[in-house]
């Protein structure tokens, strides 16, 4: 029997049963699980890999390539012959009818509907500015942002008119939470140590790095000892930080804030996320995220078989407030729900409320700079550096990723270099 053959008559049930929509964090725990107990699943997304969102800044700032922090989604699940996977976008979901159509695809039944998609950048309602923005969801983004902050140097370089370079040399930032300060640290670092040795015309570490935040503070979740101690050490390195600064425009090479324009190379937005669209699909009740309000199961209340979680869902935690929108939460979430959609599937189990446990939020600063919060249990500086280290490589899907970004972070922690730092011919064209 041929090598071919033998893979086709791999068991899997005829009708996949349970779909899953989206495969980060949460969707990829659940079809684990109930591929595990060889129940029928078919996995859609529109990209073909797993991504570690929370290290998608690294990218941005050329500390990591993309292999690093991705993984495909087949090579993940390729161990569950009862797991299918599918490449494609869901265009219209029918409660009503349990079908769900893909874009240019079949319409596929479903017993069971977990939706896991993920968020969006949110701009406020100023849909007008996104043309100017770089956002930070996917791959593609992180790549882009990488590609066009180094061109703008080499422009610079390039550039006799000292206003010009500087223009090209001014970054701001957009949104001083997690994501814009570990953005902003890491630029800093970039400008002020790789890139510094590397120019004759111009000095990057003269960079401009603009921290731009509505709210009274920074890492508005964390503690008022975390944000002072951000704030600190952001502009330690440089950053011009402006909390209690509201954006009032963007447009191509500026951004309008206080009432005054300020020329910029490039705008960064790092300030707020909404749901998938996918939620609206549904036709039930969203908070103003657009998340799908569920219940303590995650079920979707009013659609029967109909399951929300990750950044997806609003679900309630034991103090009545959502759960928060990390990477920990969604993997939670989808270790519960898949163990007790088993349960449920093969016994008809009631499923059980989900309760987060909670391990901590941690943002980065820079070298030898985070802070880690638990409770009262609150960490500054190296020993909070370290912790992030050790959470964000645990998270990491593939052991093959691990060890690799482990090896590129301790290299690049000795001599602040940055290998991922090439610049195509169609980074040029696009840029």
């Amino acid at each position: 029997m041929d090598q071919q053959t033998t893979r086709a008559q791999r068991h899997r049930p005829a009708d996949p049963g349970v779909v899953i929509v989206g495969a980060g964090f949460a969707g990829l725990e659940v079809a684990k699980e109930l591929g595990r107990a060889g129940i029928g699943v078919t996995v859609i997304d529109r990209e073909n890999h797993h991504l570690f969102q929370p290290l998608l800044y690294q990218v941005a700032t050329a500390g990591l390539s993309a292999a690093d922090i991705a993984e495909p989604i087949r090579k993940v699940l390729r161990g569950h012959d009862s797991v299918q996977v599918l490449l494609g976008e869901v265009e219209a979901i029918d409660p009503a009818a349990r079908r769900v159509r893909l874009a240019g695809g079949p319409s596929l039944p479903y017993e069971v509907l977990v939706l896991a998609a993920g968020a969006v950048d949110s701009h406020f309602g100023h849909d007008e500015w996104k043309p100017h923005l770089l956002g930070l969801k996917s791959l593609a983004n992180a790549q882009s942002i990488r590609s066009r902050v180094l061109l703008a140097f080499e422009q610079a370089e390039r550039s006799l008119d000292p206003v010009e370079q500087q223009r090209l040399m001014t970054i701001a930032i957009v949104g001083g939470g997690p994501t814009g300060v570990e953005l902003a640290g890491s630029l800093a670092e970039l400008c002020r140590h790789t890139l510094a040795d590397d120019f004759r015309n111009i000095a990057p570490e003269h960079a401009r790095i603009m921290l731009i935040e509505a709210g009274p503070r920074l890492l508005a979740g964390f503690s008022q000892e975390a944000s002072r101690y951000a704030e600190k050490r952001l502009r330690k390195l440089g950053v011009e930080v402006l909390t209690n600064t509201a954006v009032e425009d963007v447009r191509a090479g500026s951004v309008r804030i206080s009432g005054s324009d300020v020329a910029v190379g490039h705008t960064l937005w790092a300030a707020g996320v909404a749901a998938s669209p996918l939620a609206a699909m549904l036709g039930v009740e969203t908070d103003k995220g657009g998340r799908v309000l569920v219940d303590q199961t995650l079920a979707v209340p009013g659609l029967p078989g109909v399951y929300a979680l990750g950044d997806l869902a609003h679900c309630p935690g034991p103090d009545g407030k959502p759960v928060p929108g990390l990477a920990q939460v969604a993997k939670q979430q989808g270790r519960h729900l898949g163990r007790g959609l088993v349960r449920h599937i093969r016994d008809g189990a009631p499923l059980e409320p989900f309760r987060y446990r909670g391990r901590g939020n941690t943002a980065i600063v820079g070298r030898n700079a985070a802070v880690f919060e638990q409770g009262r249990f609150k960490v500054r500086g190296w020993f909070a550096w370290f912790a992030w280290v050790v959470i964000h490589v645990y998270l990491l899907v593939g052991f093959q990723n691990r060890i690799r970004v482990s090896v590129q972070w301790l290299w690049r922690y000795m001599t602040y270099e940055r290998g991922a730092r090439l610049v195509t011919e169609k980074d040029r064209q696009q840029g």
